[in-house]
């Protein structure tokens, strides 16, 4: 019965939560940090992440080439998923947070994590629905 819940549709689902929960801390990060002088915004690389917990060693997911002269995937990032924007400057001391942008992040976010686990117990109301 353990084995139901093994299935990839349940693991890629758990992972996406896992990736989504690095996010929301690196947004809470930045809005915390938010009047801290020189203090660089942060965000997750999506891919990167989802990539890493799937078990891809080079942190990027493979792109299925079903053609030879297809194009293949970019690889960026360090593979550990968070990227600091060391490029720009909102404010005279340096901090490039700004707090409607972040917000909105974490919005989107939010919304991710919750159509995941809107997934997910529909997922296990099929098993549910099986096992009666």
């Amino acid at each position: 019965m353990a084995g139901w819940l093994d299935g990839p549709v349940l693991n890629v689902l758990q992972k996406g939560l896992e990736a989504s929960s690095v996010r929301q801390q690196v947004l809470s990060n930045n809005v915390a940090n938010i009047d801290t002088p020189n203090f660089k915004r942060s965000d997750v690389d999506f891919q990167a992440v989802l990539g890493t917990a799937l078990g891809e060693t080079s942190g990027v997911l493979p792109m299925k080439l079903t053609v030879p002269k297809h194009l293949r995937g970019l690889e960026e990032g360090n593979g550990s998923g968070i990227v600091t924007d060391r490029e720009t400057t909102l404010r005279n001391d340096g901090n490039n947070v700004d707090v409607d942008r972040e917000m909105t992040y974490v919005a989107e976010n939010g919304l991710y994590y919750n159509s995941l686990t809107r997934t997910i117990s529909s997922q296990l109301g099929l098993l549910r629905m099986v096992l009666k």
